[in-house]
């Protein structure tokens, strides 16, 4: 086995240069006269965050597998609530491009490849992006700025009977048009368009994200595309409401059942192979060759939905090329016995673990502040990092914060404003004096769900139970392979038990903190919080963002939104015979470039 560790220098985003730099990754459209190799010969900068030209001029037959875990894939469009996941962005990101992606660090890489954006003016914010010239979807629709109306559209337009809610069913609900009213100007069938911003947002740069085809919206709501735009810009509900109807159900999947591919056109190196969805066991992607870019570097890329605890043995089989396991006690050990086949990178990750409370009204949790301090009494944080991370990763710690990691830099400055350390030893005598003076009977029922099977988190709920029990809890362990389909958006949970996976983003958080927002799935609600949140995303002054976080932090503490536990260590490990595979710390998974990887000649 070869075992590198890779550390992540990971962004905090703590500069004013963020609203005028990032990396930029080769155009990829050039041609290369003196290099004919079908596989990666290049030499890679592995200090380069962002994807490097790797000399691929022609895609080479075969196929690469990978898994990240055993959740299906939900539909073309990630980007709902009941959709936004790494389950489904693993996929979607293979095949719908944009101007920007995540390097391994969280650093923000241009694709020039796709287009170009500068800031044209700083104060108020003017933003001009360009759309490549040769940029098309599959099916021979140019790329242009009526993609960009939609993707705006569907985080702009408000619903016609209740405006605090959008029309589409987007993960960030309006927030793109609260801070771009007008949203994009331009010619709808132009390359070039240009974003106002009357209020800076913190994470302008991340908010344009890879559209979805507007043609394909336009036509299945019997419209032309430039009546689409128009109907958008002036908020024409009768035309609109056949639009948001396919653009909320008519991108999404029943299980193997893969849609009409003219209403899924790819704008990146790979499209839906025909008929390479099994329900249950994979979905194959295969090179877009109408990609006016560097081509994908293997011809087929097969995802394979298999249960966490199955892809060492799967790796060790040849059933799978790549995986990213769940960083448990034996993963290490099982990856060691298989040899030099097995190439392991370990490293840190911006995922992090944590339990939050149901604040749905009739929840046992919902209003009693002394009941959620008593099973924070309770729950052996410590205990868990002891047990079952620190055997992987020794410097591991228990997570005091939500936006901040233990390894960035102003971690330590952030905790010390928000957090007095009350919940840091379990204290059975103390939570029993809580869930005393919460009044209720004992025992109290605490459903803990997450997404199963999860040998980890059957673990943690384990070791909670164990403590927690004894202090007048009675935990149950509800772990559902639906938990992110039912239990989550249901409410029907007192506890979840899951992670969020990011990416170094500044006003991310707003999304799951603030009050009515679409990924709060406890609907946790304080006015505190959602004033910070409001200041903070509306700043590109670092000072601003750590003072609002420091805020937000200790009102999440003293109102007990939730519990942080841990942040994930991360682990991939490939078949050594490919090449260019490149771990990552943010939430896009090592399959982030999966488009260069191939096989050794």
């Amino acid at each position: 086995m070869k075992i590198r560790r890779t550390s992540a220098a990971i962004a905090v985003a703590a500069t004013g240069a963020l609203l005028f730099s990032a990396c930029s990754s080769p155009a990829g459209n050039e041609d290369d006269a003196e290099s004919t190799e079908t596989t990666a010969a290049a030499e890679v900068d592995p200090d380069d965050p962002c994807k490097q030209d790797t000399g691929v001029t022609e895609t080479a037959d075969g196929n690469v597998s990978f898994s990240v875990g055993e959740d299906e894939f939900l539909g073309y469009n990630s980007v709902t609530p009941e959709t936004y996941s790494t389950y489904n962005s693993v996929v979607t990101e293979r095949i719908l491009g944009g101007f920007w992606y995540f390097g391994v660090d969280g650093t923000i890489c241009h694709d020039e490849t796709f287009g170009t954006y500068e800031v044209t003016n700083e104060d108020p914010l003017q933003v001009t992006y360009t759309i490549a010239d040769d940029a098309k979807w599959s099916d021979g629709t140019d790329v242009t700025v009526a993609d960009f109306v939609l993707s705006w559209g569907a985080q702009a337009v408000p619903s016609e009977a209740d405006p605090e809610t959008g029309l589409f069913n987007h993960v960030s609900g309006l927030t793109y048009g609260e801070y771009v009213p007008e949203g994009p100007q331009g010619d709808a069938d132009g390359k070039e368009f240009v974003l106002d911003y009357p209020t800076v947002y913190a994470d302008w740069e991340i908010q344009v994200e890879a559209p979805m085809p507007a043609h394909v919206a336009a036509e299945q709501a019997g419209m032309t595309t430039e009546e689409l735009v128009t109907a958008i810009r002036d908020r024409d509900y009768t035309a609109l409401a056949p639009v948001a109807e396919f653009w909320n159900t008519g991108w999404l999947s029943a299980s193997g059942e893969l849609p009409d591919p003219a209403l899924v056109p790819s704008s990146s190196q790979y499209t839906f192979k025909e008929n390479g969805w099994t329900a249950g066991q994979s979905l194959t992607l295969t090179a877009n060759e109408e990609y006016w870019g560097a081509p994908a570097a293997t011809k087929e890329l097969t995802f394979r939905f298999t249960a966490a605890d199955t892809h060492v043995q799967a790796l060790q089989n040849g059933d799978l090329d790549v995986i990213e396991p769940q960083a448990t006690v034996d993963t290490l050990g099982q990856l060691q016995a298989i040899g030099d086949s097995v190439t392991v990178l370990t490293g840190s990750s911006l995922t992090w673990e944590h339990l939050d409370f149901n604040f749905r009204e009739g929840n046992v949790f919902a209003d009693s502040l002394p009941l959620r301090e008593a099973f924070a009494l309770c729950v052996p944080r410590q205990q868990i990092i002891d047990n079952l991370i620190a055997p992987i990763n020794p410097d591991a710690e228990v997570m005091n914060l939500r936006e901040v990691f233990p390894f960035q830099e102003n971690y330590d400055e952030v905790v010390e404003a928000a957090y007095d350390g009350r919940f840091d030893e379990v204290d059975i005598d103390a939570a029993k004096a809580k869930i005393a003076e919460a009044g209720v009977q004992t025992p109290v029922t605490v459903r803990i769900g997450y997404s199963a099977p999860n040998p980890r988190r059957t673990d943690q709920v384990a070791l909670i139970k164990s403590s927690c029990d004894q202090a007048g809890f009675e935990v149950q362990d509800v772990g559902a392979a639906d938990f992110f389909d039912n239990t989550l958006p249901n409410g029907d949970y007192e506890v979840a038990l899951f992670a969020w996976a990011g990416s170094g983003q500044i006003a991310s958080g707003q999304n799951i903190y603030a009050t009515g927002q679409p990924q709060n799935y406890g609907e946790y609600s304080d006015p505190v919080v959602d004033e910070a949140w409001d200041t903070l995303a509306s700043s590109v002054d670092p000072e601003v963002h750590l003072e609002q976080t420091k805020i937000i932090e200790k009102q999440l503490w003293d109102t007990l939104f939730g519990i942080p536990v841990f942040a994930h260590p991360g682990v991939v490990a490939f078949n050594s015979n490919l090449q260019n595979v490149r771990d990552t710390a943010t939430q896009s998974t090592v399959v982030w470039n999966a488009e260069q990887w191939a096989r050794a000649s």
